[in-house]
């Protein structure tokens, strides 16, 4: 069932929404060659709590950490663990923030120390893609113009969406309906509402669009172990879209 949020509830959305932005802003300085996924995670945790809120992944159907990140092949999911980040490779960084009972949810990858040409660019087709879907989130629309919109931009410029996740609905829930592929037909889906609210979250590969689960059972990486990224936005529809997790 796709919920169709309350003023009020969308209030209460936005400040949840709010911290998850705050977080991936102020995580970026701390993202440089030698840190661990451990230590990023300790502090978005800190900081999630900081802000009277709790960190809405951690014990979610089991899951054992404050957010997940993931670095190159990991898609999604990744665990914080004792890996090390080295200079040249992807770091994507995912956390649900829950406020006074209500969600946001965003992700951000970033290029750690020197990133290759070709990665960078991975960055920037999968960003565009995410705006791309963003504009087309308005009253009317539906999920299927937002999927195709994601998919026509990181396939025209030689990369492949991953097919086997996708975005959702969020707010009252963590997650909710309606899926929000990555891939679709326009005019296909849902008609997009004034209320719902979706996170809507493109992951591309430099590689295959096939994916595996790790022996972690949470980890998702690439079947060829190709480089990705992840970014993502908690969005309201309305007549024109609002973006929730964005720093002002």
């Amino acid at each position: 069932m796709i919920i169709i949020k309350r003023k009020t509830e969308i209030e209460k959305i936005k400040e949840a929404c709010k911290i998850v932005a705050e977080c991936l802003l102020k995580i970026e300085k701390y993202i440089e060659p030698d840190v661990t996924k451990f230590e990023l995670n300790q502090l978005l945790e800190t900081w999630i709590r900081k802000y009277k809120a709790e960190p809405a992944f951690l014990g979610y159907r089991g899951y054992p950490a404050a957010s997940c990140i993931s670095v190159e092949e990991e898609v999604v999911h990744g665990i914080p663990n004792g890996r090390v980040l080295k200079s040249g490779e992807i770091v994507s960084i995912d956390i649900g923030v829950r406020k006074n009972g209500y969600y946001g949810d965003g992700a951000r990858s970033y290029g750690v120390g020197v990133v290759a040409k070709d990665k960078q660019r991975l960055l920037e087709i999968t960003e565009k893609s995410l705006y791309e879907g963003v504009k087309l989130a308005r009253t009317g629309n539906r999920i299927g113009d937002i999927s195709n919109a994601i998919q026509s931009h990181v396939e025209l410029n030689g990369f492949s969406v991953i097919r086997e996740l996708s975005g959702h609905g969020t707010g009252v829930q963590l997650h909710e309906d309606p899926p929000v592929p990555n891939f679709g037909k326009k005019g296909k889906g849902p008609v997009l509402k004034k209320g719902m609210i979706l996170a809507i979250e493109p992951m591309v590969s430099m590689g295959t669009s096939k994916v595996k689960v790790s022996p972690d059972g949470w980890t998702v990486i690439t079947f060829d172990n190709s480089p990705s990224a992840h970014f993502e936005h908690t969005v309201l529809v309305d007549e024109e879209p609002v973006i929730l997790t964005r720093t002002e």
